[in-house]
């Protein structure tokens, strides 16, 4: 295992020849699935490998092929071993990233498994999982080197029954989301069904998702649970379900989550996918997304459903950070001298590289004053990840903020289509 800063120069070796990348150089039409365990405590942070795993589709662009965004407390790059080529990358974030900040991180080690898919290699690969230390510097943290034709690769059978919910093109040429089942027993599937399609109803609701519906997939991935319900811990309530999904996840009574990322893939095999969103049987408030990783809430929530849906997957597919003050008893998440990666925050110690920057009036002031007047103005407002100083939000409201509105502030929206179009090109 290594640990080292990146270098700019480093970095720039490895990147700019890629984009000249032809998909069918390198890579077959299917998944490619490294499986590893996330361990440590509130410092400290390894990597263990676990196994390969081969999923049968592709589900990705065969055009984008490294990550242009720059998002995520982790990435993952894929090294070509003949060329020393970089041919595939994507930044993420991690359930174990926002354990670190609880108080069992500093009192006891845990570890999380997890699974990054990219597609599969027709040649010998390394793969590096980088993670970004408190400056927000990338430090390489693991890497691996894979055979791809090795007979120690499982060749993963779908655990699901997959159906359509809404297709409009070819994978890669689209943003294609697995729904799963969570908590349903057998005789519940049409249940789930009729919360697959409501899911869709209320995502092409919103702007700019109904703009742009002919962009995406939906399919649902049924499996059944041995017992109807989610577990709730601080109830004495603990149900056998397909994903063990639980609530009073990092201590939190309403924060509903799933520690195995695996079985989550496991289980989104059975379609190709970009994005995995778990929909549970459960009508107790809760639920949550996390960058590249998995989305999850209550689908029987129906008064809050469709806002629930939109802002977690604002932070799943586009990493849009949440824009309310509170909700958390940590400060440790946003670092006030470090510039947040997320589109819609900033601390304003690097706000120039920020795409919002640009699309301010050139009279606005900044810090924007926070009052009825400026309503409908893109500014720079203070409050926002979940700190009521020192951190600043594009909009006084937006979904990523509250759900008294049903629309998005520009710099979201903006950063959503600029994702949307990424996975479809």
């Amino acid at each position: 295992m290594k640990t080292r800063v990146l270098t700019l120069c480093c970095f720039l070796t490895t990147l700019l020849p890629l984009q000249a990348q032809v998909f069918e150089d390198f890579f077959l039409d299917k998944t490619m699935r490294f499986d590893y365990f996330r361990c440590g405590n509130a410092e400290t942070e390894t990597i263990y490998f676990d196994k390969i795993k081969e999923e049968p589709y592709w589900g990705g662009s065969k055009t984008n092929l490294t990550d242009k965004f720059d998002y995520g407390n982790h990435r993952f790059r894929i090294i070509d071993m003949a060329s020393g080529k970089l041919i595939y990358s994507r930044g993420y974030c991690s359930l174990f990233k926002e354990w670190q900040a609880t108080e069992e991180a500093h009192t006891t080690p845990k570890c999380y498994p997890e699974g990054v898919t990219f597609p599969y290699p027709k040649q010998s690969v390394k793969i590096v999982l980088d993670s970004r230390n408190k400056k927000g510097e990338w430090e390489e943290r693991f890497e691996y080197t894979i055979q791809p034709d090795s007979y120690t690769i499982q060749k993963l059978k779908p655990l699901g029954e997959a159906f359509d919910v809404v297709v409009n093109g070819d994978p890669q040429h689209c943003v294609d989301i697995a729904l799963i089942a969570e908590g349903y027993s057998t005789d519940e599937r049409e249940a789930f069904e009729e919360a697959c399609r409501y899911f869709a109803e209320q995502i092409f609701s919103f702007s700019p998702y109904k703009e742009n519906k002919q962009k995406f997939n939906i399919r649902g991935v049924w499996i059944a649970s041995s017992e109807s319900g989610v577990s709730k811990p601080s109830q004495g309530s603990w149900v056998n379900t397909a994903t063990s999904a639980k609530f009073n996840t990092l201590g939190s009574e309403r924060y509903q989550m799933i520690d195995n990322l695996q079985t989550v893939k496991d289980i989104a095999s059975a379609v190709p996918y970009d994005v995995i969103y778990v929909l549970t049987n459960t009508d107790k408030y809760g639920g949550g997304g996390i960058y590249n990783f998995y989305g999850i809430s209550s689908a029987q929530q129906i008064k809050s459903t469709g806002k629930v849906y939109i802002h977690e997957f604002g932070h799943l597919l586009t990493g849009l950070g949440d824009e309310y003050v509170g909700g958390t008893e940590t400060n440790e998440f946003y670092p006030l001298q470090v510039e947040p990666w997320e589109a819609n925050l900033t601390t304003l110690t690097d706000f120039d590289k920020k795409e919002w920057k640009k699309m301010l009036k050139k009279d606005t002031p900044i810090p924007t004053p926070n009052k009825k007047s400026n309503t409908d103005k893109l500014g720079v407002y203070e409050g926002g990840g979940y700190l009521q100083k020192g951190i600043y939000r594009p909009y006084i409201h937006c979904l990523m903020n509250h759900f008294q509105v049903d629309y998005f502030c520009p710099v979201c929206t903006k950063a959503i289509i600029d994702m949307i179009t990424f996975h479809c090109q």
